[in-house]
This record gives C-alpha cells, structure tokens and sequence, in this order.
C-alpha cells in the first residue's frame, strides 16, 4: 500500500480530538497559583527568577506550568542524613533562614508526599510531644528546637518552624507558598528533673532523625519513656538529698574530726527535714517559692542551734552553708545563660526570672531563722564557711566526689553515668583547687575555667555516648556552686552590714555567672573541634549521590555552621 494511503489509514488510530478550549476562570486575588495555558504567564505566574529570589525553583520541562509548592532549590544529594550528631545536624538547619534550608532527596521509602502531607495533625503532635518532654528535662531552647526540627525534616515535613519560650512550644508547617500553614503548639506546666528519660527521649530523636521509625512506632516508643519509672526509689533519693548537704560540709569546712562529723550529721537530718517539709506543702498545691522557703529553714535553725551552744567551735556556719548547697538552682542557671547566649533572650529572661524567685525563697527562709538567730544574741563566725589554709585537699576532693554523686542521683542519671559524672567534677574541682589555692587565682576566674572544662569533657563524653551533655554537667557542677558567698551576703544583710552584704551577694553573682559561661563555652569548644555536617569529610563516601550509596556518609547540609546572631547589634 502506497505510503500516503498508510499514514490516512493510521491518523485516526493515533490522533487524538483536539481539547475544547477552557473557559477562563474567574480573576483570583492571589497571583501564585497554576496557570492553564489559555492564560499570559507573565500575567499569572511568576518567572523563574522571582521563584529563585523566593527560595523556589521551576520544576525541569515544566514550562510555564509551575507548581505553586515549587521545588527547593538548594537540594541534598538522595540518602539519609549524615553521620554527624543529630544535634549539630539540626542546629546547622535551624541557623539557616527557611528559604535557604536544603531539603535532601527522599530515599525510595519516602517518594511518596501526599502520605505525608495525610499525617501531617500527628507528625507535629508527636513533635510538640517530644520537645515538650526535652523542654521540662531542663533542655536549652535551641536543643529542643533542633529536635523538633529534625523530627518534622525527617517524615518529610520540610518548611516547618519551631518555636519554644520558657511555657510554650510551637510548630508552624506550610505546604506551599499560597496554601495556608498548619500550626500546633503545648503549654508545659510541669518540669521534672529525670535525665534517665532524657537520655531516652535523645535515643528516639536519633532514631528518627536516622529514618529507622515510622511514626506509629516513634508514639509506642513515646508511651514506653512516659511510662517507665524512675530508675531510684524515693527513700534513696531522701538519703542523697540528705548526703548532699552533708557531703558539702565537708567540702567547706575541709576537716575531718569529731565536730566535723558532728556537723555532716546536723546537715543531713535538716536536708532530709526540709526536703519532707517542701515535698509535704507541694502535694497541697503551693508555688515552687514557698517550698524553698520551708526547705531552707530546717538547715538554718540546726545552724543557729549548733552556734548557741555553750561548746566552741561546732561550725554552725558551716551547717547552713551546706543546705544552701543542697537547693541552689544550678540546672536552671546554666540553661538561662545557656539560652541566652545562643539567642534565645525570651526564654533566658524567664528562666533567669526563675532563678531569681528561687534564690530569693532561699534567702528568705534563711534570714527568717538569723533574725530569730540574732535576736538571742547568737554569734555566727563567718570564718568557718570559708574553708581556711589549714584545710584538707584531699578532703574536700573526696567531699565534691560524694556531693556530686548524691547530686547526679537526685537528677535520676542512669547509674551507667554516675562513674562518669563523678570524674568529671573530679577534674573540674581539682583545677579549681590548684588554681585558687596554689596559683592565688581569683576564685571568679578559677571557677569559670573549671567550669569550661567541665563543659568540654561533658561534651565530649555526650558525643562517646550519643547522649545529651546535660547528665555529665550539671551534677558535675555542684560542688562549684556560690554557697558560701551567698551564706555571707545573708549573715551580713541581718547584721545590718549591707554594704558587705551587698559585696557578697555580687559576688556569688559572679561567679554562678562564670559557672554557666565557663560550662557552655566549654561546650562549644567540644563541637568547635569536632566534624561537622557540609564539610568535605562528608563528601568522600564511595557512591556518594548514587542510589546505591551507602547512606551513612550522605551529606546532610551543604552549607557550613552559623552563628546564632549574625548581626552586630544593628
């Protein structure tokens, strides 16, 4: 057959009828939307280098039909992320403004967004429920935010923004330029100190960072850290409040004698008094302050007791130096520097609000019993809770060991970490021994260069383990603690001494701020030195960007670490 009789033949076969021409829809108020193709792109849509100048791009082939969710520009090669902690990988991510956020390929299991996009109300449901437990184990903000971050970025929820002040957390998620964004946010109301939950909360967010839950087994995995209970029975956690008080008696007094044990004795029935006290009106439904108020008193009123007696040189003093030991904030203090140091002022504020309102239920319930003190004409000897040059080392080694100890389990720390937590403050006390006693550094400066070395070894002892740095700290922080100087800025405000009273109490100031300075400059010196995310180290996998690459050494950002303030104040 002739071939122009063929091609009549088979044109019918193959062409299909010409579209009827659509009717022109009616003029919408918002410019962003798919353009058919009766209508002026120009018009209707925008360029491609206004959805570049937007954070977008328009997708390959597609013309002038470009979609209104537009495809990231900045796109990671296909796999997992990196190899890098989970931390520093979201932290990375949350430092970058949300138009220069590099979304990574989806991995086969994960090509599907409209899944994604159904699950939506439980991703940020069980994102607000994981930060909201980060956030009450005493978690800075931009930690909780990273977390949260990561969770959203991993099940496929790229444009999110998390926001977290010192009550309130929230989750904003916008599915594309002209589609309104889905928020959710939760109060917290309650703030606990268990770091063996923390520690297991850091495990899951690994895991789902990692892409290895789905999110019905992240909320099972959720329900068993809620349920568990706490690693320590309360009658244990009653002794070591009791062992911490006492322990700092002799971290302070540095003597060990009959009087001495005589004191730690006084010290560890009034700690575990005043903690049954502040236990006892906080199942009545009273604030936090007025606990500090009762838990103070107990230890006082065995001060004023021991220092009216007819013997000399019971070290009354010393007692009470060692309650304030026992409830100084010291969790809260880091994280409010920690906050506000990272740019996180809001929450910084409120957290340092707390820490005031806490310190001054102590002070309160302290003075309380050294007006009654005064008033039968009892004399305090301030001398004895300053640990004089006829002290022991070795003694008050011992004696931060064991208050470090106590402190870690009252902060329930895996017992796991207890052996690390207490070499940790081992180290810091020991530099602070050596250089305000040997060196004649002041005790200011001493105590924030202990503090950063506490700092950089929790640090890197989080990294060994995968865990947060919060359980190697803080505990580690206790025997540092300004409660010698705030126990002499109290005695000297009773004695209607204020301008010594004012020294003292500016003095214990200053050196609980060089202690949350000292922990979180050490901290950033860890990760200062550590393998970043984006750096060619990432990029030197076999396969790297290949679908058969190993997705362990899949590059997570592109970009490298910004700072958390970019501007110079203006």
């Amino acid at each position: 057959m002739p071939p122009a009789e063929t091609e009549g033949l088979l044109r019918p076969a193959i062409q299909e009828p010409e579209p009827e021409p659509e009717p022109e829809p009616e003029p919408e108020p918002a410019p962003l939307r798919r353009t058919p193709p009766t209508m002026s792109v120009a018009e209707d849509t925008l360029s491609d280098e206004e959805w570049r100048a937007v954070g977008y791009s328009m997708p390959p082939g597609a013309g002038p039909l470009t979609p209104p969710t537009g495809i990231d520009v900045s796109a990671l090669r296909k796999g997992a992320p990196g190899a890098a902690p989970w931390p520093d990988r979201m932290r990375t991510l949350l430092r970058t403004p949300m138009a220069d956020r590099p979304a990574y390929e989806r991995t086969q299991r994960e090509q599907k967004p409209e899944a994604a996009l159904k699950n939506v109300p439980r991703i940020l449901d069980l994102t607000l429920r994981i930060g909201e437990l980060l956030l009450a184990s005493g978690e800075a903000a931009e930690d909780v935010e990273a977390a949260m971050l990561g969770i959203a970025h991993a099940y496929g929820l790229d444009h999110c923004e998390p926001q977290v002040t010192f009550t309130l957390i929230g989750i904003s998620f916008q599915p594309s330029l002209v589609e309104p964004p889905v928020t959710a946010d939760r109060v917290v109301r309650r703030r606990t100190s268990d770091y063996t939950r923390l520690a297991a909360v850091y495990r899951l967010v690994a895991d789902i960072t990692a892409e290895r839950l789905s999110v019905n087994d992240s909320y099972r995995r959720l329900a068993e850290i809620r349920r568990n209970r706490h690693p320590y029975p309360t009658w244990l956690l009653v002794l070591a409040t009791g062992l911490l008080a006492g322990a700092a008696t002799f971290l302070v007094g540095g003597k060990v004698d009959a009087k001495a044990w005589l004191v730690f004795a006084n010290a560890f029935v009034a700690a575990i008094l005043g903690d049954r006290l502040a236990a006892t009106i906080a199942k009545r439904g009273l604030p936090e302050f007025y606990q500090f108020v009762i838990a103070a008193m107990p230890a006082a009123l065995s001060g004023v007791i021991l220092t009216s007696l007819p013997a000399n040189g019971l070290r009354g003093s010393v007692v009470i130096t060692g309650g304030l030991f026992a409830l100084l904030p010291g969790r809260a203090l880091v994280a409010a520097v920690q906050d506000g140091l990272t740019g996180f002022y809001i929450t910084a504020a409120a957290r340092l609000l707390e820490v005031l309102y806490l310190v001054a239920g102590i002070i309160i319930g302290v003075m309380l019993i050294l007006y009654a003190g005064l008033s039968i004409h009892t004399k305090f000897n301030p001398g004895e809770s300053l640990g004089g040059v006829d002290s022991d080392p070795t003694v008050r080694l011992v004696a931060a060991m064991v208050l470090t100890a106590a402190f870690a389990i009252l902060l329930q720390t895996d017992r796991r970490n207890l052996a690390f937590v207490t070499l940790n403050a081992c180290v810091g006390w020991s530099v602070f021994g050596v250089l305000t006693r040997n060196a004649g550094v002041s005790a200011i400066i001493a105590t924030g260069i202990a503090a950063g070395l506490v700092g950089l070894f929790g640090q890197l002892m989080a990294r060994y383990r995968a865990a947060s740095s919060l359980p190697y700290v803080t505990a580690a922080l206790g025997p540092l603690m300004p409660g010698s100087a705030l126990y002499l800025g109290m005695l000297a405000f009773t004695q209607s001494q204020p301008d010594v009273g004012l020294a003292s109490v500016a003095r214990a100031a200053a050196i609980a701020l060089a202690l949350a300075v000292g922990v979180n400059l050490g901290g950033e010196i860890a990760r200062l030195f550590m393998k970043l995310p984006g750096r060619a180290t990432g990029l030197r996998g076999p396969g790297v960007g290949t679908p058969g690459a190993d997705r362990s050494l899949a590059p997570y950002l592109l970009v490298p670490r910004r700072a958390a303030k970019r501007t110079r104040g203006f």
